[in-house]
């Protein structure tokens, strides 16, 4: 809950006008990772349907390619972008895409006109090059062709730059267009213009465990949560601030303050794009709709070895001075992903509230002006509540979408979107949860999970501090069901034995290495045998002499 109107201490000026003016949704979630995300936020699909049930990065080899795992939009599948083109739409899309792995699966196949995306997870944010060691390169596509970045490249004012070039360049066509931006801002890297970092270089300095009692504090003057709902603690396992070396608490709060300027540089080339449809008097007929793909990232690939030798490989450093800058790299780490997430319970890869609960913004055209909305919402409830607000009918030849048109609760003709006996289901890679009118069941399994199921009352308890498993045992037995109900109806498969994200993403990532540089190897490995075999030559001869 970075944004300002959510209580981030992020300059955004941009958002929270947007927010002020439309509706703030309070109580919408997603999923814990990138990729299903978008998935279901362009389809209105649960991930499993729409062929991303994970991300590649972590997928172990024994779900490669099944149903509901293709690691690409299944076919038949289609995009909001594809409705909206076969209704008359021009339709555009710049940023992250993460729904293609070999170059083929990209937006110019789902609907869009025009296209600039980056088709993995995530990359540098000033130059054309990997952000892990997962990834070679950073293929960065133009309408669905190789494409090269600018020598001055910024990833959101580049990414802002594009689409108004798209939209000016059609100014003449009468259609309606339908634009999707998706910024690589705040992922990591963590990179941001040092103009926009210096301001928040001192607001971080008390450490990671006072800025989730303050956030915390925030969301109930803000009624985000009721007053007097607990805050929870962070995970195990998670460094106390004060434990820091005085050096190291120096670099945590700067990697905040890059933190916060990034999403401030966001909201700031946001604010460009805001200002050319204003200038083209197209502003009092668009529809905007401002989102997170997951919560806040606890990413901290630094105490690997091995890692900081790619970082040198490639060249990125982590010096205080320059963080953030072109040539760092830039995490946040679980600590402050935890203190960001308040009140919310883990962060990113997690099933808690923290990995799932995420602002929501619609601002308009089509919707009432200063409003909150505190019902349960979800990422699959965008698709149809877009196509519900511009008109456009449901195609019957493709899938029927998993989620549920807002438009009622938007107008107020309702107070809920979806009824409190419907069950509605989330499972990315062994993370699941399921929801069900004010309750909430929960699997969060390691590495800062215990890997069992837990009941929560959300309404009550939306910081997940209290299991009512052992006091409600039927209603724990009810959604339990459900669960079991939701994962066969949807191709759920069971990880494998021992399956563990961070392992499996290390392992994927070994596998890559030896891949993209199997030639190296390979030489290597032959000069080295050339060499044993000369000097095993050369022993041979010497005890011949003697």
């Amino acid at each position: 809950m970075d944004f300002g109107a959510y209580g981030g201490e992020a300059a955004t000026p941009t958002i929270d006008r947007l927010a002020g003016q439309g509706v703030m949704f309070t109580n919408y979630h997603t999923s814990p990772l990138c990729a299903p995300s978008r998935a279901m936020l362009l389809t209105g699909l649960d991930n499993h349907r729409a062929g991303v049930a994970t991300i590649p990065e972590v997928l172990p080899p024994e779900q490669r390619g099944r149903p509901g795992y293709l690691m690409h939009l299944a076919p038949g599948v289609q995009t909001i972008a594809a409705r909206l083109k076969a209704a008359g739409y021009r339709t555009y899309m710049t940023g992250k895409w993460h729904l293609s792995e070999d170059g083929k699966d990209l937006p110019n196949r789902y609907g869009f006109d025009r296209s600039f995306a980056l088709e993995v997870s995530g990359a540098d944010n000033w130059e054309q090059k990997s952000f892990m060691p997962y990834y070679d390169e950073a293929p960065w596509y133009e309408d669905g062709k190789p494409a090269r970045l600018p020598d001055d490249f910024y990833s959101s004012r580049f990414l802002v730059d594009r689409m108004i070039e798209y939209l000016r360049s059609d100014e003449g066509d009468p259609r309606p267009f339908f634009a999707y931006l998706a910024f690589q801002a705040i992922h990591i890297p963590v990179q941001a213009p040092p103009e926009f970092t210096a301001k928040y270089e001192d607001v971080y300095t008390a450490g990671w465990q006072a800025l989730r009692e303050s956030r915390w504090r925030r969301a109930q003057t803000r009624r985000l949560i009721p007053l007097g709902a607990p805050l929870g603690a962070m995970p195990p396992g998670l460094r106390a601030w004060e434990s820091l070396a005085p050096e190291d608490r120096r670099i945590y709060a700067k990697s905040m303050a890059v933190n916060a300027g990034m999403l401030e540089a966001m909201d700031f080339h946001l604010g460009r794009l805001v200002a050319y449809l204003q200038e083209s008097g197209l502003i009092g007929n668009t529809l905007f709709a401002i989102t997170s793909d997951n919560g806040p990232a606890p990413s901290n690939p630094y105490p690997e070895p091995l890692f900081r030798l790619w970082m040198r490989r490639h060249g990125y450093s982590r010096e205080l001075a320059t963080l953030g800058e072109k040539g760092s790299f830039c995490f946040i780490g679980p600590e402050w992903a935890s203190a960001a997430a308040s009140p919310g319970a883990f962060f990113k890869f997690y099933v808690g509230e923290g990995g799932l609960r995420v602002p929501l913004i619609l601002s308009g055209a089509g919707v009432p002006r200063g409003r909150r909305v505190d019902a349960l919402a979800f990422v699959t409830d965008v698709a149809p509540t877009t196509l519900d607000l511009v008109g456009v009918p449901a195609e019957e030849a493709a899938p029927a979408m998993d989620g549920r048109s807002m438009l009622d609760v938007l107008r107020g003709r309702a107070e809920r979107v979806h009824p409190p006996d419907e069950p509605v289901g989330i499972e990315v890679s062994g993370q699941a949860a399921l929801f069900k009118g004010d309750y909430k069941l929960v699997r969060n399994n390691p590495r800062y999970g215990d890997g069992r199921w837990h009941l929560y009352d959300l309404r009550r308890d939306p910081g997940e501090t209290r299991d009512l498993a052992a006091s409600k045992p039927e209603l724990f037995e009810e959604l339990m069901a459900d669960y079991r109900a939701y994962a066969e109806r949807n191709g759920v498969l069971e990880m494998p034995e021992g399956f563990e994200m961070h392992e499996q993403l290390r392992r994927n990532t070994i596998r890559n290495q030896i891949r993209f540089h199997a030639a190296e190897l390979l030489v290597t490995l032959l000069v080295l045998i050339g060499l044993i075999w000369l000097g095993l030559r050369a022993i041979v001869r010497a005890v011949r002499r003697c």
